[in-house]
């Protein structure tokens, strides 16, 4: 018998190669409907894991919950069992005004604004995606046909850092560093795709980020006419269709 893992209660037996990573516990019960055989296996803290099939291969669906210590638990975790190839599925807010509620934004790499992955590798390491994971996920949002930009996105851990950083002590810092972050092109801010790109890196993985645009504060700030969008269907779907060429790739490579 294998030890379950400390925190997200699996064992090698429930291993797989792939697993698609999405904060919200509930959303990995959405994205098990794109399963063959679908079924919950385990749910301990934030951690909640759903197994199935794609193109004949176990994949897996586990969420993170929200922030960078709780992912990398995770992906730590996930890869002790097995699993090397990561796709996180998650939201995000527009910070360019051409990227609008309900697009979808893939990460090439990430501003590392979070405090874990200072605890992996120094702050001058970069933040990068596995190539062929991001190249899985465009071809993903073109077949599919959903409006989707490439670039760099802001991973932070203050959720209220970003939406009122009026009231945070360090308000000025804040806000300068927002307004450079625009000026570089950085495409969206999210909460995890930093330390998923670390750790993998460390460990020798592949990971790759695709986000779901709820809303575009920017575009509010400058008057244009904007709306949250929260149907996240988009962004499981091309985790699950990049998921799907992966294998395919894999399988045609081995």
């Amino acid at each position: 018998m294998y030890e379950p893992e400390y925190h997200i209660r699996l064992t090698k037996e429930d291993g797989a190669r792939y697993a698609i990573l999405p904060g919200d516990p509930g959303r990995t019960e959405q994205i098990a409907k794109y399963f063959d055989n679908p079924r919950e296996v385990m749910f301990n803290r934030e951690f909640r894991t759903f197994s199935g099939y794609l193109e004949g291969e176990k994949v897996l669906a586990v969420s993170t919950g929200i922030g960078a210590p709780s992912a990398a638990i995770c992906v730590e975790e996930l890869a002790h069992i097995g699993v090397d190839t990561f796709i996180r599925t998650g939201t995000c807010g527009g910070m360019q005004l051409n990227v609008n509620p309900g697009d979808l934004v893939i990460a090439s790499g990430a501003i590392r604004m979070d405090g874990t992955s200072k605890e992996y590798m120094p702050v001058e390491f970069p933040a990068v995606a596995d190539f062929e994971v991001t190249n899985a996920l465009a071809q993903a949002a073109d077949n599919l046909g959903i409006p989707h930009h490439i670039g760099v996105v802001q991973s932070k851990d203050s959720f209220y850092g970003q939406h009122s950083p009026d009231s945070m002590g360090a308000a000025e810092e804040l806000k300068a560093k927002w307004e450079a972050w625009k000026r570089g092109g950085c495409l969206a801010s999210e909460m995890e795709s930093s330390i998923l790109f670390i750790v993998a890196s460390l460990r020798r993985l592949r990971a790759g980020a695709v986000f779901h645009c709820v809303w575009n504060q920017e575009q509010a700030g400058h008057g244009m006419p904007t709306e949250k969008n929260e149907n996240t269907d988009g962004a499981v779907r091309a985790a699950v269709e990049a998921i799907r060429i992966m294998i395919k790739k894999d399988t045609k490579n081995k």
